[in-house]
């Protein structure tokens, strides 16, 4: 870089304008300095509708192309360069607007090189060397005649190169966004509006952990602004700030306070309402010690930024509440925004603005956390938290953890000032958020999941699901989960066995997975419960019953039991409160809650007997082919025996006959194993296998070794007999005896009329060396088992060689696919995200559901 070389800062999202003449080189400098792929040229767009670049007829349509594509990247969020000469105020007030519709930065970058040069260039160029030499000088004159207003016309940054050498060396440098934190990932503790309540603003810091402004754990604290007015010392709060964040400790978005402030301290005419008089009187007093503060307080405020996105794009904090499309953008509307917020135009009763309820209809994945509008308690709403509590109002200061997503909050010491409305609404859209909507699980979705990105669902299976979900599913708001299917191990070649663990062992070693567990496979139905701590706990988080419940001492539910497509698993409701009941009785005789630190907690397992969910399926399918058989064959082979009596040949014949009523009882008594009474909860067995989530932490990637002494614990607890232990067996896939063993504990519990096991990578958890999830089970069902879903006479040699050509592929990327919704489904659970987060993830689980596979695999 030369000496006479310029550096052009350019914002990383905006509206680069290139102004100039023909010939200016604004092509050239755009090539050099932006992505091919940044760049809108008038010229290009000129060949796309008249395949002539130079055709002038075409230039209307053209531009219309050219603000379509513009506008496209930057609502996509991209840096876009418009490449014409942009001469003339029209052409530029367009693009001005355009910036302005998607709240991005219009840069100009004017390239006014001399006459002869621009000529001299022209005439190069065959395809412009017939232009006349008015059309330059032209050009010039009207840029000329802009140059001192291009600022007054809206562009927030103009760069004039005036010389060759200048356009030849200048440095288009790209510069964040003031808003743009995303690569200040925390801790954060953000604080709520704290309106010149110093004393609670130090015992809050002091709970958060910070001494003297500094936390010795170096997490920064975040404050939602409205630092001032109303309370009775607003510069000691400055003060306190102000240090804070000049030291590195902190950041500060501004509140509609900070900003009437600024303007009075501007000399501006502002009325001295809502807490400002109390704020002036104070800096006065200030004023005789420390005159120079009232300077340093103006400099503070006229630096502070509308808004921050942080911790990689997750957090958006503000002071009034932002939706989505206005995170990382820059204009007035962003501004005005996140300083006041949105009203529908009308007024309460007590002569306030009616805020319109933005939060309800927040869908986005950042979290934002706001203040502004006094609550009584700060709740999270569809993703978004307003911390303002009302300190100053006599309520309490509100800080929240992040990403622990933890809030910590002290009381006020006194009512500092009394509020006009009273601090009994509700945050927007009450403590549920807004309720679930069609939009959220209608159509084809795209489903972002952590461990497996984007997981697709089809519009066709969408609608199967809603129909499921819409018609039979549980409360909505207690369905946080369905669990995926599962994997069968690969076909076995082994001699009379459809199904083998020596194959399971073996796509595990393959996989890089050392150590397995072998759980045993339960007679009976996949059941998620989720059981709260009590009908409380499930009000609060999870938003069932109502008021009037808890006025009256009222139950309400504790949880929910449900199948794995999320219907009740039990017509009636106190039937199913008793088996919540006895599960909350273990977690509370095991000491659960409190090594947990839940009042909550999902699990899944397996619900016994398989006919107190299946005797329908067992009446239609299964007892009629046994009773089939039962009365069809007893009379072949009478005929036959009669036959044979006349001295016919039918031993071959007979001897098939015995071979299929043989078939037929062993068909008969294997689903009967799997049958038997139950009046109420007697004879009823719940078998837990694994601990799914509680408050704050998804427990699905906990070693099985880990989450089955858990559940050991819990039958151990259980005095009434319903909870069942899961057997196990640990095997390494690569110690042959091991396997050995694993193979043999296999056989011997189907043998005994089991119906298999699941094999599963000890670490829950776990990816191959590509970084690919691994099967997080594999089930081995037994031969007698198979029986029941393949037919009586599977097991002929001439069947099973048939059954063995069956596909498993589709299956076992089903069972990833769902695997890594629930998964992300319990994360989100865990986060405290809101309820239609959630079901997105739970809904596409049912929806992949709908996917045409074999229902035998």
């Amino acid at each position: 870089m030369t000496s006479t070389s310029r550096t052009l800062p350019v914002t990383d999202l905006s509206l680069v304008v290139l102004m100039g003449a023909s010939g200016s080189g604004k092509s050239t400098f755009a090539r050099k300095h932006f992505k091919p792929t940044e760049i809108v040229s008038s010229d290009f767009c000129r060949g796309l509708v008249a395949d002539d670049e130079n055709d002038q007829s075409a230039s209307r349509d053209a531009f219309d192309v050219l603000h379509y594509i513009a506008g496209k990247r930057l609502a996509a969020g991209r840096l876009t360069v418009v490449d014409a000469t942009n001469v003339q105020p029209e052409s530029r007030k367009q693009l001005v607007q355009l910036a302005r519709q998607y709240d991005v930065l219009p840069i100009a970058v004017v390239l006014d090189l001399p006459e002869e040069l621009c000529q001299a260039r022209n005439a190069s160029r065959p395809d412009r060397a017939s232009m006349p030499r008015h059309v330059v000088q032209r050009h010039r004159r009207e840029l000329r005649r802009s140059l001192r207003g291009l600022e007054r016309e809206g562009f927030r940054k103009v760069h004039i190169l005036r010389t060759e050498e200048e356009a030849d060396t200048a440095e288009v440098v790209l510069e964040r966004r003031y808003n743009d934190l995303r690569h200040l990932t925390g801790p954060f503790d953000i604080i709520g509006d704290i309106h010149g309540c110093s004393s609670e603003l130090d015992t809050l810091l002091g709970k958060l952990g910070y001494k003297d402004g500094t936390h010795p754990e170096g997490r920064t604290a975040v404050f939602v602004g409205d630092l001032v007015d109303r309370g009775p010392d607003s510069p000691g709060v400055l003060r306190r700030v102000m240090s804070m964040v000049a030291s590195g400790d902190a950041l500060c978005v501004p509140g509609n306070h900070e900003n009437k402030l600024g303007r009075y301290l501007k000399g501006r005419k502002v009325q001295h309402s809502h807490g400002l008089a109390e704020t002036v009187e104070q800096l006065e007093r200030e004023d005789a010690e420390h005159p120079e503060f009232r300077g340093q307080v103006a400099e503070f405020i006229d630096g502070l930024v509308s808004h921050y996105v942080l911790d990689g794009g997750k957090l958006v904090v503000c002071h009034a509440g932002l939706p989505e499309k206005y995170h990382g953008r820059t204009s007035g509307r962003v501004r005005s925004h996140a300083l006041y917020g949105d009203t529908t135009g009308e007024t309460d009763e007590f002569g306030l603005p009616v805020r319109y309820p933005w939060a309800e209809e927040y869908r986005g994945s950042a979290a934002v956390v706001y203040g502004h509008t006094p609550v009584p308690t700060a709740s999270w709403v569809n993703n978004t938290l307003c911390l303002d509590t009302g300190a100053v109002f006599g309520g309490k200061m509100t800080a929240l953890r992040w990403p622990e997503r933890e809030i910590v909050d002290v009381p006020a010491e006194r009512v500092w000032y009394e509020p006009v409305k009273p601090l009994t609404t509700e945050a927007p859209g009450g403590r549920d958020g807004r309720p679930l909507d069609l939009a959220d699980v209608q159509g084809r979705r795209i489903v972002e999941t952590r461990h497996m990105g984007r997981v697709a669902v089809r519009e066709e299976n969408a609608a199967a699901a809603l129909e499921v979900m819409s018609r039979f599913a549980v409360d909505p708001r207690l369905l946080a989960y369905l669990p995926p299917t599962m994997a069968p191990t690969a076909t076995s070649r082994e001699e009379g066995f459809l199904e083998h663990p020596a194959e399971a062992f073996a796509q595990y070693r393959a996989d890089g997975v050392t150590k397995v567990v072998c759980e045993e496979k339960h007679m009976g139905s996949r059941a998620v419960a989720l059981v709260c701590r009590d009908a409380e706990t499930a009000r609060e988080r999870f938003g069932t019953g109502n008021a009037s419940d808890a006025a009256g001492g009222g139950g309400g539910p504790t949880g929910a039991l449900y199948t794995r497509t999320g219907r009740p698993f039990l017509d009636d409701t106190a039937l199913t409160e008793v088996v919540l009941g006895r599960l909350r009785t273990a977690v509370t005789a095991a000491g659960l809650w409190e090594e947990w630190n839940t009042d909550w907690v999902v699990l899944d397992a397996e619900l016994m007997p398989w006919s107190l969910k299946a005797a329908g399926l067992l009446r239609s399918q299964y007892a009629a082919v046994g009773a089939a058989a039962g009365a069809a064959l007893p009379v072949a082979g009478e005929a036959l025996a009669a036959a044979a009596a006349r001295g016919v040949d039918v031993g071959a014949l007979a001897g098939r006959q015995r071979e299929r009523a043989e078939d037929a009882s062993a068909f008969t008594e294997a689903y009967r194993r799997y049958c038997w009474s139950t009046e109420g909860l007697d004879g009823v067995r719940l078998a837990p296998f694994q601990i799914l989530a509680v408050q704050g932490r998804s427990l699905a990637s906990v070693p099985h070794d880990e989450q089955l002494a858990w559940l050991d614990r819990l039958v151990e607890h259980d005095p009434t007999g319903l909870l069942q232990v899961t057997r196990r067996l640990v095997v390494d896939t690569g110690d042959e005896a091991s396997v050995r063993s694993g193979i043999d504990w296999w056989l011997e519990m189907t043998g005994r009329g089991g119906e298999g096991m699941v094999v599963k990578p000890l670490g829950a958890l776990v990816r191959d060396e590509k970084g690919r999830l691994v099967q997080p089970g594999i089930k081995v069902r037994g031969r007698e088992y198979l029986r029941i879903i393949y037919g009586p006479e599977y097991t002929r040699p001439e069947n099973l060689e048939r059954l063995r050509s069956r596909f498993l592929g589709h299956k076992r990327s089903l069972a990833l696919r769902e695997y890594a919704l629930g998964l992300e489904a319990l994360d989100r659970l865990a986060d405290g995200e809101p309820l239609w987060r959630i079901h997105e993830a739970v809904f596409a689980v049912l929806a992949l559901e709908s996917e045409p596979v074999d229902p035998r695999l």
